[in-house]
């Protein structure tokens, strides 16, 4: 039952993330002034827009390979949500020194936060399940 949720998960995420990646690089401007608080994180730099945008192509192709190819699972998505994880941590940091209000946090959420829980959900799921025994079901592993 959690198997096809996991896998519908990393699939979103990883659409989501080839998504954002691909707007960042194509238009990092328009991504810069489109999402809610960037803003408010300092001046437009294409350069760096672009080079986050290329970190979410390889997140979003970790997710989805992942999804793919059950024995690349465990690594790739954990490795992707890591890197989401840090990047909420941060987020949480930038609140707690007084860089950005708590409100920022319920902003960042769907974006942020949710991701990054999601990210990991899945990552633990994957570490279980590599640990269970195949099951052989009708002559082939199921």
């Amino acid at each position: 039952m959690l198997k096809p949720i996991c896998i519908a998960a990393a699939i979103t995420l990883g659409v989501a993330a080839i998504a954002n990646g691909l707007f960042m690089l194509i238009d990092p401007e328009r991504w810069y002034l489109a999402v809610p608080g960037v803003t408010t994180t300092g001046p437009f730099n294409q350069h760096f827009v672009r080079d986050i945008g290329l970190i979410f192509l390889f997140l979003g192709g970790a997710f989805l390979l992942g999804a793919a190819r059950p024995e690349l699972r465990v690594p790739f998505w954990a490795a992707a949500s890591i890197w989401l994880s840090g990047h909420a941590l941060f987020h949480f940091w930038e609140v707690a020194v007084g860089i950005c209000g708590p409100s920022a946090l319920a902003r960042d959420f769907p974006a942020v936060t949710l991701p990054a829980v999601v990210g990991v959900i899945i990552t633990l799921w994957a570490i279980i399940d590599a640990r269970q025994p195949a099951v052989i079901v009708a002559g082939r592993i199921a």
